[in-house]
């Protein structure tokens, strides 16, 4: 099963991040800005070929995040509750995101299949992220996925200090 190994807390800051195998060989580039509606992060190949996106559509009442394989809109991924755990759909692709996302380790399942696993490596170089993916293919919509949560993590502060109840001052 292909391995992919991702420095740790790289997945959610603003530098680029770089996505390897399990020799060390650079495989992915994701770069971008997170933060605002309409904000994209891109995963290319090392050749510069563009693979996956996400883009960030909504801000208000929850974050909800596209998912672009190339230029083609694959799904949007949104937080369905977070009792006792957290849960995650895309329902286009009718993949289900779950399991201990803060510590991660979780999985992505179709029903029954499982599409990536996610854990946690120490390595000499440092600590990763170690995505398990059994098809090739579905690596950079996993990958994109992956970095949506550790955005949401991680940020999960700075959501949670919004008070909607609070009157506006327009003075």
């Amino acid at each position: 099963m292909p391995e992919y190994f991702i420095q740790e807390r790289q997945l959610s800051s603003v530098t680029r991040t770089l996505v390897k195998d399990e020799q060390g060989i650079s495989l992915f580039l994701l770069v971008g800005k997170w933060g605002g509606k309409g904000d994209v992060l891109a995963l290319y190949k090392m050749n510069g070929d563009l693979v996956a996106r996400i883009k960030q559509s909504s801000v208000i009442f929850g974050h909800k995040f596209d998912l672009y394989n190339g230029f083609k809109k694959v799904g949007s991924l949104k937080k369905i509750f977070n009792w006792p755990g957290d849960f995650y759909y895309i329902q286009q692709l009718r993949w289900m995101v779950f399991g201990d996302i803060y510590n991660h380790r979780y999985a992505i399942h179709h029903f029954n299949k499982v599409v990536m696993e996610m854990d946690k490596a120490t390595l000499v170089t440092g600590d990763y992220y170690v995505l398990s993916i059994p098809e090739a293919a579905d690596a950079p919509i996993c990958i994109c996925i992956a970095a949506i949560m550790d955005y949401w993590l991680y940020n999960r502060k700075k959501q949670t200090d919004i008070d909607l109840d609070a009157t506006p001052d327009f003075s």
